[in-house]
């Protein structure tokens, strides 16, 4: 997983960078948590997802946004995050100009700026987000949310309880089109210690299915 340094809207981004063998392969874009409490690409839950997307054939990136590592700026409340966010996809697609699906992911903080880049981004195709801080931050900009994913949870989490994720939940399956796949890890906390395994599991079989029901519908099609 080689290092990779590339201009970012406030200096260079460092990131990790796995390259798919097959041309046209789908892409990924995992973002980790909030910066001022340690969040960085190295995260436990960032790698294993980084994996996962690896294992399945993905051309996937892990980024430090601004001010994390070696990425140059400073932290800007989410905002400058998210342009540093689209920027890393548009890094990816430059360089797989003719690429499948493309996917978003994210963990705590990480999750809700990946949601809020799969509003801005058509081509993303589906997200998986795990603990998604419903309790703490704004949702409500999923109105209507544009595709289905994963969302993963915790639930011995106290830092963000259960059923303000679930609360989320509902709100987007109740939306026309949209079947949000809701896992809850009943003996895991916020951290996901030793539960990295399940969490990898639950997202290779959800990308799994969604990857071919993209298949399947891109035949139908031809």
């Amino acid at each position: 997983m080689p290092e990779v340094m590339f201009q970012g809207p406030d200096g260079r981004l460092e990131a990790r960078y796995h390259h798919a063998k097959q041309p046209g392969a789908p892409i990924a874009l995992v973002l980790h948590p909030h910066p001022l409490h340690g969040g960085t690409m190295n995260n436990r839950v960032v790698y294993t997802l980084y994996g996962v997307f690896q294992r399945l054939g993905f051309s996937v990136m892990r980024v430090n946004l601004r001010g994390v590592g070696k990425s140059q700026g400073r932290y800007d409340g989410g905002v400058g995050e998210l342009a540093d966010a689209a920027g890393a996809l548009d890094w990816m697609q430059a360089i797989n100009p003719n690429s499948g699906p493309v996917w978003v992911a994210g963990y705590q903080w990480g999750a809700w700026l990946g949601m809020q880049l799969l509003m801005r981004r058509p081509e993303v195709r589906g997200f998986i987000s795990v603990t998604p801080p419903a309790n703490h931050l704004d949702f409500g900009f999923l109105a209507p949310c544009p595709q289905s994913g994963l969302i993963v949870q915790g639930g011995r989490d106290e830092i963000v309880p259960e059923p303000a994720v679930a609360k989320l939940v509902a709100k987007l399956n109740s939306q026309k089109g949209i079947r949000i796949d809701y896992r809850v890890f009943e003996d895991c906390d916020h951290f996901f210690v030793d539960h990295c395994d399940r969490l990898a599991e639950a997202a290779e079989e959800h990308l799994t299915l969604a990857l071919g029901r993209d298949e399947r519908l891109k035949l139908a099609a031809d």
